[in-house]
Formats: C-alpha cells, sequence, structure tokens
C-alpha cells in the first residue's frame, strides 16, 4: 500500500486486518473475510496527501477551515449566551438583575454550550453531513414555522408560536433521541415511522408545529394592534 495509508491506519480512520494471512487485502461485502474498515472522512482528510500535494497547500486548506469552524462556532456561542442571559432570564425570569449578573449568565451559558458541543465532537451522533442534517432538522422543527408565520399569518399568536415550537423539538428530539442514540428503547431502520430517518424526520417535526401553531393561535386571543402594526412594517418596509 502506498505511504499515505499506513500514516493515517496510525489514526484508526482506516484499517486493515489480515483474517486469511495471505498478505493481501481482501475489500469485500461480506463482514466476516472484509479486511479493510474505512472511515468516510477519511476521504476529506487524506485526500492532499493522496494527491500528493505540498504541505503549504495542506496547511492552506486546514487554516481555512478551521477559521471556518471558529468563526461560526463564535457566532452560536454568542447567540446562544445572550438568548440565555438576555432572552431568557433577564426578560422572564428576573427583570431586575444588574448588567454584570447578565454576564456572568452569558459566560455560564456560552460554556456550558462548549461542554455540550464538546461532548458531541468527540462522540459525534454520525459523519459529518448526518450530524448537520440533525442540526438542521431540529431548526426546522422549533424555530421556522414561528419565524414564517410571525411575518405571513397575522393571526399568529405568542401561545400558537410557543406550542408549536415546544411540540417540533421535542417530537424531532424525541425520535433523533430514539433511532439514533438508541434511547428509550432504540429501534432500527425498521421501525422508523413512515419509513423516515432520523436525518430527514424534522420535516415531519415541522408539520407538526405548523398545525399545533395554527390550531392554538385559532383558539386563543389574537395579536394586539400594536404587534399587527409591527407585522405589517416587516412585510411593507
Amino acid at each position: 500500500m502506498p505511504s499515505w495509508f499506513k500514516n493515517w491506519e496510525a489514526t484508526g480512520l482506516i484499517e486493515f486486518n489480515d483474517k486469511n494471512q495471505d498478505g493481501k487485502i481482501q475489500y469485500l461485502q461480506d463482514i466476516d473475510k472484509n479486511e479493510l474498515s474505512i472511515d468516510r472522512d477519511i476521504i476529506v482528510l487524506a485526500n492532499p496527501e493522496i494527491a500528493k500535494l505540498p504541505n503549504w497547500v495542506i496547511a492552506l486548506v486546514a487554516a481555512g477551515g478551521l477559521a471556518a469552524a471558529l468563526s461560526t462556532a463564535a457566532g452560536l456561542l454568542l447567540v446562544i449566551s445572550t438568548s440565555i442571559s438576555h432572552d431568557l432570564i433577564k426578560k422572564q425570569l428576573k427583570p431586575s438583575m444588574s448588567d454584570k449578573e447578565e454576564l456572568v449568565w452569558a459566560r455560564i451559558g456560552a460554556g456550558s454550550a462548549v461542554l455540550v458541543a464538546g461532548y458531541f465532537g468527540i462522540n459525534p451522533p454520525g459523519f459529518v453531513a448526518a450530524t448537520v442534517a440533525l442540526a438542521f432538522g431540529l431548526a426546522a422543527a422549533s424555530f421556522f414555522p414561528a419565524i414564517l408565520m410571525g411575518i405571513f399569518d397575522k393571526r399568529m399568536n405568542k401561545e400558537g408560536a410557543v406550542a408549536g415550537m415546544v411540540s417540533g423539538i421535542v417530537l424531532m428530539m424525541f425520535y433523533m433521541l430514539k433511532f439514533k442514540l438508541q434511547f428509550f428503547g432504540g429501534g432500527d431502520q425498521n421501525d422508523w415511522w413512515f419509513g423516515t430517518s432520523p436525518e430527514g424526520f424534522g420535516t415531519i417535526a415541522m408539520l407538526v408545529n405548523f398545525i399545533v401553531s395554527i390550531v392554538i393561535s385559532r383558539f386563543t386571543a389574537p395579536p394586539s394592534e400594536k404587534i399587527k402594526q409591527m407585522v405589517d412594517a416587516i412585510r411593507h418596509p
């Protein structure tokens, strides 16, 4: 095998076990006879070395990827910390707290988010594309319907938005934990609801969010005139 194979074999992302001791790699569909295991991330990670690119090109690619990851993570951490400290605690739970206390809670929120992200970074629920799909599924199941109907449905109120978001994200989290992380008794592909994978279930949870939001908003008080005027200003700037 080429030198890159030996280099990356040390990482555990690609492994060769000569089961029949013939000195040849048998890459077969039969699990009992297959001697080669390949992690899907190896295709991206080892590609520069396989293509024999110079080290400075590999360094540029790595630096670009790291910069993109850090910039995205920084923005998300900022949103998470301010949502917890300002939107949740100061506006809802403790309006009288000082700026110093708000800053403390922002740091606690950011630190907690880093720990959760770090855990799933070390123990990912799937390869990169699958993990991103789960994240977008959670977004679709939670706040997308509230944003969309908050602008285009004048009858939408906070009761409908909250009920829809809670139902959507709870359903998506339950499905993801059950069929992806094997909680609540687990289940395999044959047990998927409507034949939908956890990565694609965000669409179904989003539809549940829409239905719950619409029904609850129609059976509760409509938003105030001030809110309606604000929505009009958003629709016709």
